[in-house]
């Protein structure tokens, strides 16, 4: 994987930017992550990672249609660009290296 890492909070971001598949913008990836996890996620935090991510080509986003319902305001939705796929996959090879290692883990 070279100079390219992942933090935790990067790794579930992008994790749950990809489940969430065409819909991943800043409330429903909250809400995914906490129901998923159990976890408190703060939007200045989230959205922290989702523009350093973002920056290192991980995610790429646009911008969808305004609506009434948030006053004219429109979402930013992400998603996983293949830079990112690549990077999600060597982190779980990674991983996943590391469980089969422990001998006589259950």
């Amino acid at each position: 994987m070279g100079k390219h890492h992942l933090g935790e909070f990067e790794e579930i971001v992008m994790l749950t930017v990809a489940i969430l598949h065409g819909e991943a913008y800043g409330v429903s990836i909250i809400e995914e992550i906490e129901s998923r996890l159990e976890r408190s996620v703060s939007m200045g935090a989230l959205q922290t990672v989702l523009k350093r991510l973002e920056e290192k080509g991980y995610l790429k986003s646009e911008l969808g249609g305004a609506t009434s319902v948030r006053g004219g305001k429109r979402k930013r939705y992400f998603t996983v660009t293949n830079l990112g796929k690549e990077i999600l996959k060597a982190t779980k090879e990674q991983r996943m290296g590391l469980w089969n290692a422990i001998p006589d883990f259950v």
